[in-house]
């Protein structure tokens, strides 16, 4: 699949050329992304050919036991087509795709994806998994990721937003990524104050970002939907269209 780093490739080295498919693509135009800082613990385990091949065995079970409900994939599906809509002709970055999941819904929708990642058997899995030939795949940091500003419709990042070095980083780098009108979907576990989830912050280096932190990273963009089931939160945020115009505090 295109995009996919070849055996040997030395993680660092990210990938020139994404989509010799479409050369006028997004993911065709990339330059080589700078890494932002060091991996997280998380990060440095998702390079394993073991973590990339459960993975999905894990994701299919996860928002069950972390919500306490009957929150299958499905249903998460379910929610995402209602809310972004992805069509044809939109082109989308999936961000820390790890088995592609997000990756496949946009396809499914008619949109072209360039799903991304920073680890190269996360994409590999990603690629063996779904193979539509909307969706072009590459080893880049979402925190950085050397594209070009205003380049997609959309933007989704699935719970690769606790596992990254800086949450406000990859936000702020998805929001610059943002065409005008364009929209952002997150799902991430968010900060409750507890023990377990300071123990993974030390251990694991997670971060847990607050809902009410996200409008400062996120400049130019309103919440338009929020959606929390326990830790589990999801929103989509749009971005504002040039001369748009935001009502004064107090106004409507």
């Amino acid at each position: 699949m295109d995009g996919v780093a070849a055996p040997g490739q030395l993680e660092e080295s990210l990938n020139p050329s994404v989509s010799p498919r479409r050369s006028d693509s997004p993911g065709g135009r990339a330059a080589r992304a700078a890494l932002p800082g060091p991996k997280t613990a998380a990060q440095r385990s998702n390079l394993l050919a073991l973590t990339a091949t459960g993975y999905m065995s894990w994701r299919v079970r996860s928002l069950s036991l972390l919500t306490r409900t009957a929150f299958g994939l499905e249903r998460e599906a379910g929610l995402f087509r209602a809310l972004c809509s992805p069509q044809p002709g939109e082109h989308w970055l999936d961000v820390g795709t790890s088995g592609g999941w997000y990756a496949g819904l946009l396809a499914e929708g008619g949109a072209s994806v360039l799903a991304c990642d920073l680890s190269p058997a996360m994409l590999k899995v990603a690629a063996r998994r779904e193979r539509s030939p909307q969706i072009d795949y590459a080893l880049l940091n979402g925190e950085a990721t050397g594209l070009p500003d205003g380049s997609f419709d959309g933007v989704s990042i699935g719970a690769t937003l606790n596992e990254t070095g800086s949450a406000e980083a990859m936000l702020r780098e998805s929001a610059r990524l943002l065409r005008g009108g364009g929209q952002l979907w997150i799902m991430y576990l968010a900060r409750n104050g507890g023990a377990s989830q300071a123990a993974l912050s030390a251990l694991g280096g997670l971060s847990f970002p607050d809902p009410a932190e996200l409008p400062a990273w996120l400049p130019g963009m309103r919440r338009r939907d929020l959606l929390r089931v326990r830790e589990v939160v999801f929103e989509r945020w749009m971005k504002d269209r040039p001369g748009t115009q935001r009502p004064e505090p107090g106004r409507k």
